[in-house]
């Protein structure tokens, strides 16, 4: 099992929450190319995770797709579990499911809009982490965990109070549990895409002027890809990122960067 040369375990088992698309179903495509057994989840779209499993098999590796509440703890109990029993002890971990800001401003927003954001973008990751460490220190493993954020975890947007600040926490809770986990050989890291060309972005997607629009924001000059992403999430996951733990890598094409520029 190889990420530019570089060996997975081979009892390496991988969850990829939101595995049906976008980041998520670049990564668990990539994984699977690599032989490491995939479990993804789905919340909707069963079709299109069904695609994935199929063309990771058809690559020779193995995988199956559940449907999970990521915010549901009883859900993901019961996705670890099947996890577990179908592949074995689930080590890599990939929280991927999210929801994206609603737009909507603060003096308008629903507390139920809010609560559902939070719940999705940093109660999942909370509840699929402590289930992963649960099983890691029962067994006295190691592993490593990839929490995709968002650049805008720290350059806020309106109408983005329930997205920036679900990323926010996810960031600081990284951080945490890294601390935490290393004398254990658990590694936590993040990641912060910007623009990158997924479902999220859909809009931009169909429409050529707001691509064109929004990539001229951009300092590299376009937006990123699914499966750049996923490449940096399996260099996170591999033992040639043995030494990196507690880090959120910016993946924006410098996006970020250009916040206080221009007045």
């Amino acid at each position: 099992m190889t990420h530019l040369g570089i060996p997975f375990e081979e009892t390496s088992v991988a969850i990829v929450t939101g595995g049906e698309s976008g980041i998520g179903r670049a990564t668990a495509l990539k994984l699977g190319k690599r032989g490491v057994p995939v479990v993804l989840t789905f919340f909707e779209d069963a079709e299109a995770a069904d695609a994935v499993v199929s063309a990771i098999a058809q690559d020779g590796g193995q995988a199956a797709a559940i449907k999970a509440d990521v915010s549901d703890e009883q859900a993901v109990e019961n996705l670890f579990t099947m996890a577990e029993q179908r592949f074995g002890t689930v080590d890599l971990l990939i929280n991927s499911a999210g929801l994206n800001m609603s737009g909507v401003m603060l003096r308008d927003m629903a507390l139920a809009q809010f609560d559902r954001l939070v719940r999705v973008d940093l109660y999942g990751p909370f509840l699929s982490c402590r289930r992963m460490v649960r099983a890691l220190e029962d067994a006295g493993r190691g592993g490593r965990i990839v929490n995709v954020s968002s650049i805008h975890e720290r350059a806020p947007r309106p109408g983005g109070a329930d997205y920036d600040a679900a990323k926010g926490g996810l960031a600081q809770l990284t951080a945490t549990l890294a601390l935490e986990l290393a004398p254990k050989h658990i590694a936590v890291n993040g990641i912060a895409p910007g623009m990158i060309l997924t479902p999220m972005n859909q809009s931009a997607l169909d429409h050529p002027d707001e691509l064109q629009r929004k990539e001229a924001a951009i300092p590299w000059g376009r937006a990123g890809t699914p499966e750049e992403v996923a490449d940096l999430i399996l260099f996170l996951l591999s033992p040639a990122a043995d030494y990196i733990t507690g880090t959120t890598v910016t993946i924006d094409g410098a996006l970020s960067l250009t916040v206080a520029q221009g007045a």
